[in-house]
């Protein structure tokens, strides 16, 4: 139980809020933090009065209010995700002796934000500040099979958004459809050759408090047709992108 229950109402308040795609009305709300509609009522004048909720009185609903907006800057600002990943990321590196990095979606591309070279590995192109076409990338892959079909569809709407490198990947939606629908079911993201030839690699999501893919970890390797598949890389990536979701209070997917 917690020593400041005053507190915890205000942010299961804030959680709630945050994860709804429009302002919501009282009575969802006291439903969804289990409390008393007084104890709800008073509870959110107070965070109206502090900038966190807005009250949309024509709509009789409540939104989150700018100071939200200044916390979410502020996290962003001080890059958590990806001071919290770098140590991770090392250790994937010391266990499966091949490079290892951590992207977020940024429109139709995928940015690399952390990258953890492995010794006497070849160079890759996914430094930090790089951005490479999301459907391409085991990474982008493993963020897109688990947005909703309507944003990937708003995101892919004609022939011109599908970048081609070297030749194959998807080009169309119905293909790329195909590819994330493979990638849910597997619960891993693979790619080979599609950004470098030689090179394969395989990405798991990290995902926040709403289930939503916030970024991947991955690994690049060199690719080996004849070989076996990635087995222990991936049981490896997707241990350590659990890890991080746990990290940020994340919920893992699930069907």
């Amino acid at each position: 139980m917690s020593q400041v229950p005053a507190a915890t109402r205000a942010l299961r308040v804030l959680r709630f809020l945050a994860g709804q795609p429009d302002p919501v009305a009282l009575d969802r709300i006291m439903r969804a933090v289990d409390l008393p509609r007084s104890t709800t009522y008073h509870l959110l004048h107070a965070m109206i009065d502090e900038g966190f909720v807005v009250h949309l009185p024509e709509e009789h609903r409540f939104g989150l209010g700018p100071a939200a907006f200044e916390l979410g800057s502020g996290y962003a600002r001080q890059e958590p995700l990806q001071r919290i990943a770098r140590r991770p990321l090392a250790d994937l590196v010391d266990r499966t002796r091949q490079s290892a990095h951590l992207a977020i979606l940024h429109g139709r591309e995928v940015l690399y934000v952390v990258e953890e070279r492995a010794p006497g590995r070849p160079p890759l192109v996914t430094d930090v500040g790089v951005r490479l076409p999301a459907h391409l990338t085991a990474s982008g892959r493993a963020i897109l099979a688990l947005l909703p079909s309507s944003q990937v569809r708003a995101l892919y709407s004609g022939p011109g958004d599908f970048v081609d490198r070297h030749g194959s990947g998807p080009r169309t939606l119905s293909a790329l459809r195909r590819v994330l629908t493979d990638t849910r079911q597997r619960g891993h993201a693979v790619e080979d050759g599609e950004i470098t030839p030689g090179l394969a690699s395989v990405a798991v999501a990290v995902l926040d408090h709403n289930r939503h893919p916030v970024a991947a970890v991955a690994v690049t390797y060199p690719a080996d047709p004849g070989g076996s598949g990635p087995a222990a890389l991936v049981e490896a990536v997707a241990v350590t992108a659990a890890h991080l979701t746990r990290r940020i209070g994340g919920q893992p997917h699930r069907e």
